[in-house]
């Protein structure tokens, strides 16, 4: 896979998209308020599933966005990814959240190219 940015180009799979989402989230930052939305994802449907509050549910999806935009918008200074590929954010948001747990992360983002 090479390394350069893949930003220029329509993604036609999912193992295409993977490296740029990583290039798109290369300031540890940007990575840390993703895990941090993604934690509180992670607890708010947990809680929903528990109570059956749907409240829980619209702090889901704030938090999960909210925390990510910051990130995008304040810190990396780019478009986030879900605007133009919001399944594969989607996953690739929980992905990169079980890489960094289990440090398989670093791996990751040297073969994206990030440094």
């Amino acid at each position: 896979m090479t390394t350069e940015r893949l930003t220029n180009r329509k993604m036609r799979t999912y193992a295409e998209f993977w490296p740029y989402y990583l290039q798109e989230h290369a300031k540890p930052q940007t990575r840390a308020l993703h895990y941090i939305g993604t934690g509180i994802v992670i607890a708010a449907l947990a809680a929903l599933m528990l109570t059956g509050s749907l409240w829980f549910l619209l702090v889901a999806m704030t938090a999960g966005y909210a925390f990510a935009w910051i990130g995008h918008f304040f810190v990396e200074h780019n478009r986030p990814a879900t605007f133009t590929y919001p399944l594969w954010s989607l996953i690739s948001d929980f992905r990169m959240t079980w890489d960094w747990v289990t440090g398989s992360l670093p791996a990751e983002l040297k073969r994206a190219g990030v440094e």
